[in-house]
């Protein structure tokens, strides 16, 4: 894994400390910049373009289990609205110049798909999520999909997720990676009620006992504790890291997902932003693991990559600044810092 260029880094840091602004006036958005630029090797960094959401929907055991306020039905019902172009991430999507593709990986339908691993994942506190043959497959569609968004000219990445009961096999691996208990990792998801959330609690602690020493292996962390698109997400993320194209996370599964890249191949998460904190406790863990700082929080918890996809145009913005805003030296002769 190579890192991102540590050159271009230092020389956006130098172009930024040249602009004709207060030092410091840019905050996150002129660090949100030099990340950019040494994620391009380029400085000044060339324009966000052309931005890529791939979202993978799949269903969970668990969600049978009352862990979400929710049916498992509505998955499908959910990846049919994506298709339409009326979902909330479509609306934001479309404000924003993101193009979105969906992925059914593993949603409980007889609906088949050149991408599909199974109907469902197993219910990770009675069983596998999956066998070692299916994470294989999973791992293999996230990167094929995150070749296929490159090569059609991704400048940036963004993953989302569709599946009712997603947040518990989330939170287990996040649990699963930061070595926490389930209790410290545990949140209401979609919105359940006290006891909703009790009874996700002991589908977590009951997986991760289940899970056993698999948990310091992260690809056995998928097969024993995750999903199949969330096995597909995490190697879209890895893909792109390994690419050197850089990737803007969402919530908790997509963080989760880029939790285990990182531990899969450790230098992953340099190539990785948040986009924003969700309400979460698992979410907020991992993104302090991994050094990251959220550029938006404004409580959301849609999923679907939208609190990604609503941070992208400070992404553009950040560039735009250290693109185009004059240096110093140039409106006083003789100055060189701000």
């Amino acid at each position: 894994m190579r890192a991102p260029d540590a050159g271009a880094r230092r020389a956006a840091a130098e172009r930024l400390a040249g602009l004709a602004t207060p030092s410091g006036a840019l905050g996150r958005l002129g660090e949100t910049a030099v990340w950019v630029a040494a994620c391009q090797g380029a400085v000044p960094p060339r324009p966000v373009e052309r931005v890529r959401l791939t979202i993978f929907a799949g269903d969970h055991g668990v969600a049978r289990h009352g862990v979400s306020a929710y049916p498992p039905e509505v998955t499908g019902a959910m990846v049919a609205v994506f298709e339409s172009g009326r979902a909330g991430v479509s609306a934001l999507a479309a404000a924003h110049d993101v193009h979105v593709r969906v992925v059914d990986v593993a949603v409980d339908s007889p609906a088949a798909g050149p991408w599909k691993v199974r109907r469902g994942s197993g219910a990770i506190h009675l069983e596998d999520a999956l066998s070692p043959a299916e994470t294989a497959r999973a791992l293999a569609v996230g990167e094929a999909v995150a070749r296929e968004e490159i090569a059609a000219g991704a400048d940036l990445m963004v993953s989302g997720d569709m599946g009712i009961g997603n947040t518990t096999p989330a939170a287990a691996l996040v649990a699963a990676g930061l070595g926490l208990p389930a209790t410290e990792v545990v949140g209401r998801g979609t919105g359940v009620d006290d006891a909703g959330l009790a009874r996700k609690l002991e589908v977590l602690e009951t997986a991760l006992r289940r899970a056993g020493d698999r948990v310091a292996d992260p690809v056995k962390t998928l097969t024993a504790l995750g999903s199949a698109d969330l096995a597909a997400s995490t190697a879209y993320v890895l893909t792109a890291a390994r690419a050197g194209v850089p990737v803007l996370l969402d919530g908790l599964m997509a963080v989760a997902c880029a939790l285990t890249a990182d531990r899969i191949e450790p230098g992953v998460a340099a190539w990785c932003a948040a986009g924003h904190r969700s309400t979460e406790p698992a979410q907020s863990l991992a993104l302090d693991k991994m050094g990251l700082e959220p550029l938006l929080d404004l409580g959301l918890r849609l999923g679907e990559g939208s609190g990604a996809v609503a941070a992208v145009p400070l992404v553009r913005s950040a560039v735009a600044l250290l693109r185009d805003v004059a240096l110093l030296a140039e409106v006083l002769p003789g100055e060189s810092g701000a």
